[in-house]
């Protein structure tokens, strides 16, 4: 599930990918426009500029913009910036696998897999699917597509 830190992320992005080309905008006014606690925007904020996402100036002229066009910035990046693995459990995770402690055989277990194939659905759209898709709202090839 997305959290709250994830949603208000993507929000962000929306609104930064909607400024025109060189522009930036403040923390201030992206967290009111969209409804978001400034503090906690800060945090994230920060941590999407950390992952690579956006650049921030200082001073006049200054505030947030993406660090690339929208077009090459996937969603799935975003999310595990802010959220962490996309796996539903940990034993399912392809980075951050940690087997369950009542689990002797992790390898043979029907939930852990069954949660995996969870996780390649979930990776399969939301890597596929660009800041810019999300903009025009239109749907990344996969979407749609991927059967359950």
């Amino acid at each position: 599930m997305l959290t709250k830190k994830g949603k208000y992320g993507l929000k962000a992005l929306v609104h930064l990918a909607q400024l025109e080309p060189g522009k930036t905008a403040f923390v201030s006014d992206i967290a009111e426009q969209n409804n978001i606690s400034k503090k906690f925007l800060d945090a994230i904020l920060l941590e999407l500029r950390k992952g690579g996402i956006l650049r921030s100036k200082k001073g006049p002229g200054g505030g947030y913009a993406l660090s690339k066009p929208a077009s090459e910035i996937s969603i799935g990046q975003a999310v595990r910036i802010l959220d962490g693995p996309l796996a539903p459990i940990r034993c399912a995770s392809k980075t951050a696998f940690e087997p369950c402690d009542d689990c002797n055989e992790p390898e043979h277990c029907q939930v852990r897999h069954s949660m995996m194939e969870v996780r390649d659905a979930v990776s399969a759209v939301l890597d596929t699917m660009t800041l810019e898709q999300m903009v025009t709202k239109r749907s990344s090839p996969a979407f749609g597509q991927v059967t359950l």
